[in-house]
């Protein structure tokens, strides 16, 4: 679809600022992981992302499809590590018009429509800061990372209006103003990682946000010392390795985790369930799980399970969301979504260390949080 030329980098009024040193080399090469998804492919399948994003910048999960912001982020960055970049820009400046005053975005948009769920989801307004620092690491753009600071300073202090005294965040806020009755496991492993990514950004600008330091703290201490806090939804896979791939669980603990759940979860030589009571493997969380593995040092296991991904692939570089089997049966039928596209991007960049963003989910460039108790969970994983 036809995109706007020379949109503004963001939103905001645009300051001079010192540069962060970071190494940024005048071409960033484009992810390749030998036997497994050539540099070509990596091209094809960001390019299957920005043939259904908008023209305002919008990226639906489909063509005709609904947007949520989180998944949103997650495509704009598979865009930037392919070298799209003007349309990782439109993406983000989609998300700074589309912020509502306090600071969040609606759960789901829909072109025709405008918003298709009001709800507010903490997880997904926290997940633009993950996107700002990825973008900065990939482009070294300081200046586009300052006009993204106030999208990014809003959104973080809406979610942490929500954080409770155990360190939890409440997962939603209902369209009347209802709270959510209890903190999500993934969701809250999600926003830990968002908020180290707030603090690099306002370090790499020169500001300083201590209370941002001191929730990402308490967060870690509850994901890693209080599961019981948390909704139980053990039988998704997100709820299993999560912990892992945002760093609240590390080490023994993690590896501990990953084990114990690996036979409930991983169709040897398919992927990853997406829930444990079913054979319906996804690819999305089948390349965020081999990014948990890389952060964890298993490159063998990640790479294994980001080849296994092959099976989903389509001629055009996109990917089906999900596969039954031994049926072998798309689930939803015949769906290819962004977000996919997106997960196995960005899994091929850390694999293959491209760019300077392939250590993001390693923790690379990010603070920790205050917590700094080895972690560990009151109970093994049943």
């Amino acid at each position: 679809m036809t995109r706007t030329e020379g949109a503004p980098p963001f939103a905001g009024q645009v300051t001079e600022v010192e540069p962060m040193l970071v190494d940024h080399p005048a071409v960033a090469a484009v992810p390749e992981v030998l036997g497994v998804i050539s540099a070509r492919e990596v091209v094809a399948t960001a390019a299957s992302i920005a043939a259904v994003q908008h023209h305002d910048g919008m990226i639906p999960w489909f063509e005709g499809g609904h947007c949520d912001p989180w998944n949103h982020v997650e495509s704009a960055m598979a865009l930037d590590v392919a070298g799209l970049h003007k349309e990782a820009t439109l993406a983000y400046q989609w998300l700074a018009d589309a912020q509502l005053p306090d600071g969040s975005w609606f759960n789901y948009y829909q072109a025709a429509c405008g918003v298709k769920d009001p709800r507010l989801d903490t997880n997904v307004c926290a997940y633009v800061a993950t996107g700002a620092w990825h973008n900065f690491l990939v482009t070294g753009d300081i200046c586009a990372l300052q006009s993204m600071w106030p999208v990014i300073d809003k959104a973080l202090s809406f979610v942490l209006r929500f954080q409770r005294e155990d360190g939890a965040i409440l997962w939603s806020v209902d369209p009347d103003g209802r709270l959510g009755r209890y903190p999500l496991l993934t969701g809250s492993s999600s926003i830990y990682h968002a908020l180290r990514c707030g603090v690099a950004c306002a370090e790499a600008l020169g500001n300083e946000r201590p209370d941002w330091e001191l929730a990402a703290g308490r967060l870690a201490h509850a994901i890693a010392h209080a599961p019981r806090v948390f909704e139980p939804k053990h039988e998704f896979a997100m709820d299993w390795y999560y912990p892992v791939l945002s760093g609240a669980l590390s080490g023994e603990a993690a590896a501990s985790r990953i084990d114990a759940w690996w036979g409930t979860f991983v169709m040897e030589g398919r992927g990853v369930r997406c829930v444990s009571t079913g054979p319906w493997v996804t690819a999305a969380e089948t390349a965020e799980c081999a990014l948990a593995l890389d952060a964890l040092g298993r490159r063998s296991h990640a790479l294994a399970l980001l080849t296994w991904t092959r099976a989903h692939r389509r001629d055009d570089g996109s990917y089906w969301t999900g596969i039954v089997y031994p049926e072998k049966e798309t689930f939803p039928f015949s769906e290819r979504t962004t977000y996919t596209a997106g997960a196995i991007v960005l899994a091929a960049d850390a694999l293959s260390n491209a760019t300077p963003a392939a250590g993001l989910f390693r923790g690379e460039t990010l603070p920790y949080g205050l917590d700094l108790t080895e972690p560990r969970w009151e109970d093994p994983p049943a």
